[in-house]
């Protein structure tokens, strides 16, 4: 079977279209409200992690990760009611269920490789996240895959030449990054 090149034509056109009404769909349920609360909290953990030591620390991850599951889920659940579309939640729920199945890899790598510190653990966390966000680029728009490679040299450029400003680096790299992403796919998309 010939396709004409009007036809192909007619189905890239067809593709694109629902690309973007996609990414629209995205843009305006609000979800980047997420990655900008991700990123708040990234951001304070890791300087946190730069610039205090001891028990205070986990506090501060602890307080901020509570913070952003509480703000997460009422978010979550008053944006939920204004989405009416059953593409939409079937979307929602395969990728909530991506980024679970991501946790649990993520989780067994860790034990499994039992890292030497905690800047290990966080390059393989970051790592993970860096994949994921890869995988939700090559699925929802290639316009948010870009960013996932440059961060991950970067931060693995951080990792390797500046082990001691590595946790202030994720916080203005990763943190101010997800804020940054949130912004951009609000005013962009």
């Amino acid at each position: 079977m010939s396709i004409s090149p009007d036809e192909a034509e007619e189905a890239l056109a067809t593709i694109q279209r629902m690309s973007q009404k996609t990414r629209h769909s995205i843009a305006s349920s609000g979800a980047y409200i997420f990655l900008i609360i991700t990123g708040i909290i990234w951001l304070v953990g890791f300087m946190a992690n730069q610039f205090l030591y001891g028990a205070i620390v986990a506090y501060i991850w602890i307080g901020m990760s509570l913070l952003g599951s509480a703000l997460s889920i009422l978010l979550g659940t008053r944006m939920g009611r204004r989405v009416r579309s059953p593409s939409t939640t079937t979307y929602a729920k395969r990728i909530g269920i991506f980024w679970l199945f991501l946790v649990f890899y993520a989780i067994a790598a860790i034990a499994v490789a039992q890292p030497a510190d905690g800047k290990q653990v966080t390059m393989l966390i970051i790592l993970f996240i860096m994949i994921g966000q890869m995988a939700m680029g090559l699925m929802l728009s290639f316009s948010a895959t870009w960013w996932a490679l440059p961060i991950t040299a970067l931060a693995l450029a951080g990792y390797f030449l500046l082990p001691d400003f590595f946790y202030l680096w994720m916080a203005i790299l990763v943190g101010g990054g997800m804020i940054v992403l949130g912004l951009y796919i609000h005013s962009r998309w």
